[in-house]
């Protein structure tokens, strides 16, 4: 199925008197990697944590697969198919690879807490499809072999990968991704940008995500959408947005 999976009728959003975001229009074509860039402080991550109901907007609209919302809460973004990573990791540094990989399932769960409790025939089906959803990601992103290992004596690459796991696993077809690559080293950052890619690929994830590395966004991504201090100041292909002479005059503060 083609079209926008995504649309951002203007969104504008403020924290005390200061615009974050500023009457925000685009979309997100079905099948697509969409870079956000933008200098910090240009309202890329408050644009994420409106799309998937951590903040409600001002003002606008989204619609996402076809359903217009004013707000959406976390919870139903993830059941109609919004998955997300953060900045930082989110981990539970203390729990296993498997057990970090499976929480992002709990929104999934259809079966009671008195059905977990006496073990029901629906819960055990359950526990059962989820461990066998949770090895395949797994499997997908070669953390098979971590699966037991505690996360925290996890190499940062890895444990950033534990943390696409576990936004994979509930199979969105939206995943927005907070620089996924902050804070690797090139060799950290190659793999990163080929299991996104794969993602996009083989399990035809639309992706959104925000990335400072100007190698990787061009290498990655089909489509290119560019804030600075909450404005849109660019929007199109990874070569029409390096020549749009907005996009350079807001990263390199020149005058055109």
């Amino acid at each position: 199925m083609s079209g926008a999976i995504l649309q951002l009728r203007d969104v504008s959003l403020s924290f005390k008197g200061i615009k974050a975001l500023n009457a925000l229009n685009f979309e997100v074509t079905r099948g697509e990697i969409c870079a956000l860039i933008g200098p910090n402080g240009a309202g890329k991550s408050s644009l994420l944590n409106i799309i998937n109901g951590v903040y409600r907007a001002d003002s606008g609209s989204i619609i996402f697969d076809g359903q217009q919302f004013v707000r959406i809460r976390p919870a139903h973004a993830a059941h109609l198919g919004v998955g997300r990573t953060f900045q930082h990791n989110a981990l539970f540094r203390h729990l296993s690879v498997l057990d970090n990989v499976l929480a992002g399932l709990i929104r999934h769960s259809r079966t009671f807490l008195i059905e977990h409790a006496f073990g029901s025939g629906r819960d055990r089906r359950e526990t059962l499809e989820f461990g066998r959803r949770a090895d395949e990601i797994l499997a997908f992103l070669d953390l098979s072999r971590h699966r037991d290992a505690v996360a925290a004596t996890l190499p940062y690459g890895v444990q950033k990968r534990v943390d696409l796991a576990r936004a994979l696993v509930g199979r969105p077809s939206l995943l927005l991704l907070d620089e996924p690559m902050a804070g690797m080293n090139q060799d950290e950052k190659h793999e990163m940008s080929r299991f996104i890619l794969e993602t996009n690929r083989t399990l035809a994830t639309t992706i959104v995500l925000i990335e400072h590395d100007m190698n990787v966004v061009m290498g990655l991504s089909h489509h290119v959408v560019v804030l600075d201090y909450g404005r849109k100041v660019g929007d199109g292909t990874p070569e029409e947005v390096r020549r749009n002479p907005d996009v350079i005059a807001a990263y390199l503060g020149t005058v055109h």
